[in-house]
């Protein structure tokens, strides 16, 4: 076989893998979940939780509202057992009672805009990308696969086998309930390998990171207290010297430049695209075919006209048009690669 066809459809059929961040559920119910609750990133949740007045008796040297300066040094000290035992409480309580809105979502979206071969791992506790995707898999059942990095109140699994899923489902192997993710906090030290859902969450992304032709990082701002994590994904990644093919995408209402810096040791040269909008992304202008746009734009140099961008205003059942129509596509080269059209 010709060995250009070869290398053509090696990178074509490499994973893309998504990071999402508080910034992402944020953008996903702007206005609100179902019921109007609306989610935040870290500074002030304190006051959502009711336990403002609680912190405040605490005889903390920091004085900031942020959950992770907080955490980090209440985790330390044992006269605030009961406190991190609250916190969870409390934290499980409030993100549990999240309902993903009727119409679709940005996590919708993200999750029908990439296939089997792809990841999308989240920080994120709350419940809606596993509610987008128990009604993304009524449209197809070729999505990516999850991770769940810091664990999810939505999340379980068994502690005598290798299953996890939904909380309310059984093990298949034993019948038993899944027990609950572990939730990890905003601290350095977060001990990934302490058990085998978060070990297994995170090897999963390094698994598909290591193979990765496109990194989407959304509203991710790699905290100072995820050096472990940070690191972890640098390992994975490698040298940017050995990725100078692939490229990274930043959702993100920050400035450019300062995701840059921070990402600076995983981006070779200038290859990485920014947006503020989603919908400006390549997930939302090339759905189910990131890759494939990637390498036509960048190898084949082809100037790509988006076939079937997603929009804001579509709807469950246009959502269903466009994917059943990219997955025909899809099956009609199972044996070959997909080249996007010229624009015009």
């Amino acid at each position: 076989m010709d060995k250009h066809f070869e290398y053509e459809r090696a990178y074509k059929s490499r994973p893309h893998v998504v990071l999402l961040g508080a910034g992402a559920s944020v953008a996903a119910i702007p206005n609100g979940d179902k019921n109007g609750m609306k989610t935040s990133v870290m500074g002030g949740f304190l006051d959502k939780l009711g336990m403002s007045e609680v912190v405040a008796g605490l005889n903390l040297t920091t004085t900031s509202d942020n959950l992770e300066d907080i955490y980090s040094e209440i985790a330390e000290r044992n006269e605030y057992a009961e406190v991190r035992s609250e916190l969870d409480r409390r934290i499980r309580n409030y993100f549990s009672e999240f309902e993903i809105p009727d119409e679709p979502t940005i996590y919708d979206f993200i999750l029908l805009s990439l296939r089997r071969k792809d990841l999308v791992a989240t920080f994120n506790w709350d419940p809606l990308l596993i509610q987008a995707y128990q009604r993304a898999v009524r449209i197809t059942d070729d999505l990516p696969d999850l991770a769940f990095l810091h664990g999810n109140v939505l999340v379980g699994y068994c502690l005598k086998h290798p299953h996890g899923g939904s909380l309310d489902n059984r093990c298949p192997e034993c019948g038993e309930w899944f027990s609950p993710s572990r939730l990890l906090y905003p601290i350095a030290k977060k001990n990934y390998n302490d058990d085998p859902f978060t070990r297994n969450s995170w090897k999963a992304l390094k698994n598909y990171l290591s193979k990765a032709y496109l990194v989407t990082i959304f509203g991710y701002s790699a905290p100072k207290t995820d050096v472990e994590a940070i690191d972890m994904l640098k390992d994975a990644w490698g040298g940017i010297n050995e990725r100078s093919m692939e490229d990274f995408e930043f959702i993100d209402i920050q400035q450019e430049n300062a995701l840059v810096v921070t990402w600076e040791d995983f981006i070779h040269t200038h290859h990485y695209r920014y947006t503020n909008n989603f919908f400006n992304s390549s997930l939302a202008r090339f759905p189910r075919r990131t890759t494939e746009a990637l390498f036509d734009r960048t190898q084949n140099c082809i100037w790509t006209s988006p076939d079937t961008p997603l929009s804001e205003a579509m709807t469950f059942s246009d959502l269903r048009n466009v994917v059943s129509n990219l997955i025909k596509e899809e099956n009609e080269h199972k044996d070959s690669f997909i080249t996007l059209k010229r624009g015009d």
